[in-house]
């Protein structure tokens, strides 16, 4: 059975050679370069071919997060695993979102750190059932900011439908007459939704269609 080829990047050269002692002592696992910043990861990658890279985020030179973005700029072929102290759910996205396959604190390293290895070699992701929880609360927590920032999203299914006729200029009656309701009925909902927009004028609604692609959008 082949090993999965690995290079430790850490500016912290006992914790190097305590990650290369724990990872060759595993049967499928082999450290067969180091790095102790960024630059020398690039540098190590230019000759040499691995499977996984494991990299701290905080590094002299060149950070972890600057080194990842930067391996798959080059489209270098190799899988990435963060291993650092950092365990705010911001660092966890962005080197999530940077090109990394997992994330491990170094706290759970005698727990966690083979089976990630082993599970990002595979091409799959590795989080662990805390880590995961905390990355899906925090894209939550996201989109309840955008939604709340967005007027548009308090507006109701039939607003938004005469919202869109309005900004492409159909008047009252035949807005009633698409959608099979009464003039009143009609202005009732412009008089709502303009309340809830917080405008009082027609040309401000659609200078707001315009700024979040409502009149591109399918009626």
């Amino acid at each position: 059975m082949s090993k999965i080829k690995i290079i430790l990047a850490d500016d912290h050269s006992v914790l190097r050679t305590g990650l290369k002692l724990l990872l060759n002592n595993e049967s499928d696992l082999l450290v067969i370069g180091e790095a102790a910043d960024g630059l020398q990861v690039l540098a190590l990658l230019d000759k040499t071919v691995a499977d996984v890279l494991i990299i701290d985020l905080s590094m002299p030179m060149m950070s972890g997060l600057e080194c990842i973005k930067e391996i798959k700029s080059r489209g270098i072929c190799i899988k990435i695993l963060v291993l650092t102290m950092y365990e705010n759910e911001d660092y966890l996205r962005e080197a999530m979102q940077s090109g990394a396959l997992g994330y491990v604190e170094k706290n759970a390293v005698d727990t966690e750190l083979f089976e990630a290895v082993r599970t990002i070699a595979k091409g799959q992701r590795y989080l662990s059932p805390q880590k995961a929880q905390a990355l899906l609360n925090s894209l939550l927590t996201t989109v309840h900011k955008v939604q709340e920032n967005d007027p548009y999203t308090i507006l109701s299914v039939r607003e938004r439908e005469i919202l869109k006729y309005m900004t492409r200029g159909y008047s009252m009656s035949q807005i009633a007459q698409l959608l099979c309701i009464s003039v009143k009925t009609v202005d009732t909902h412009k008089t709502r939704m303009m309340e809830k927009l917080g405008y009082t004028e027609k040309t401000e609604l659609v200078k707001y269609a315009l700024q979040n692609g409502l009149l591109s959008a399918e009626l």
